[in-house]
């Protein structure tokens, strides 16, 4: 059975319901061999992923360069696959300004040995001076860069929901097509489903990212560095303590939840194996063939209502 396939907003992208997240790539939860980055990115491609996502931030931009060493060493056909990057947050600190993007951007595909990239995203954008700098000086840039064929379409990330609606509301229409949200859309946290209506007025594709809230919903748990709540870390805890009693895994649970709403269009899934490639497929094939365990989801969902749809701070105003 074949990766389920979905239209991204206006953009006539259609992209495997499980993206391939690269920032793994980048070593930024330990070493990677290039051996097993090709063999990871290989198996993807396999299974019926054409959507990798990657960032300069990720590794100090060793995430990029590995992913642009898999693709080429690979040899996949450049229209079928879907490749986005994005521009704005580096290993050195944020810089939204028209000059640094617009050179970013030839960074980045020199990195990925790409001529263009499908999807351009202003990275992190809380971290802004100003979110009016986005809708002013950054957006502009990048249509710039669209126009000249390096970018496809230009999309805008970030945590708190409310970047997302500021900026929507304050460009000219179809200035942006794509929103990357992450920790929003899970179990846990629902409070991206608040915003869909409004982004699909608008045409605007969604894409959700750690649907597993980074390392929460996990049973190893979060890094030392996760910045949640001892409550919300406790709870999740337990949530992954319950799974594992009744022979379940948690992240699977997480991943096919995420996968469930078909007005998202992907869920993006760090991965750095084909083990992990393999296990992400193999959970959103039985989700199409079999579904959800609707009795454990309800288990879980008990025991965190307590903290559901808490999140923590993120960007300059709310820091």
């Amino acid at each position: 059975m074949a990766m389920e396939r979905r239209e991204l907003g206006n953009t006539g992208l259609r992209l495997s319901c499980v993206g391939f997240g690269a920032s793994p790539l980048g070593n930024v939860f330990g070493r990677v061999y290039p051996v097993a980055a090709v063999a990871a990115v290989r198996r993807a491609l396999d299974l019926g992923i054409n959507f990798f996502d990657t960032s300069p931030y990720y590794g100090g931009t060793v995430s990029e360069a590995v992913l642009g060493e898999c693709l080429s060493e690979i040899g996949a056909p450049r229209e079928e696959i879907v490749v986005s990057t994005k521009c704005g947050r580096y290993a050195d600190g944020f810089d939204f300004s028209a000059e640094r993007v617009s050179r970013s951007v030839d960074e980045s595909l020199a990195r990925l040995k790409l001529d263009y990239v499908d999807i351009l995203h202003c990275h992190d954008i809380e971290f802004a001076p100003s979110l009016d700098q986005i809708v002013n000086e950054t957006i502009p840039a990048l249509q710039k860069i669209k126009e000249k064929g390096k970018a496809r379409f230009i999309g805008i990330t970030g945590l708190p929901l409310q970047i997302f609606t500021y900026v929507l509301d304050r460009v000219p229409p179809g200035s942006v097509d794509v929103i990357l949200s992450y920790c929003h859309y899970g179990i846990n946290d629902l409070t991206l489903a608040d915003l869909l209506p409004y982004l699909k007025s608008k045409g605007i594709g969604v894409i959700s990212a750690s649907p597993l809230a980074m390392g929460l919903l996990t049973e190893n748990g979060p890094p030392e560095w996760h910045p949640a709540s001892e409550e919300l870390k406790s709870a999740c805890r337990a949530a992954a303590a319950h799974c594992k009693k009744k022979g379940k895994n948690i992240s699977k649970v997480a991943l096919q939840y995420s996968l469930m709403n078909k007005e998202i269009s992907t869920v993006l899934v760090g991965m750095n194996s084909p083990e992990q490639v393999e296990e992400n497929v193999a959970a959103a094939l039985e989700l199409s063939n079999v579904g959800i365990d609707e009795g454990l989801v309800r288990e879980i969902e008990e025991i965190l209502e307590p903290v559901k749809n808490q999140t923590w701070p993120s960007g300059i105003q709310e820091s």
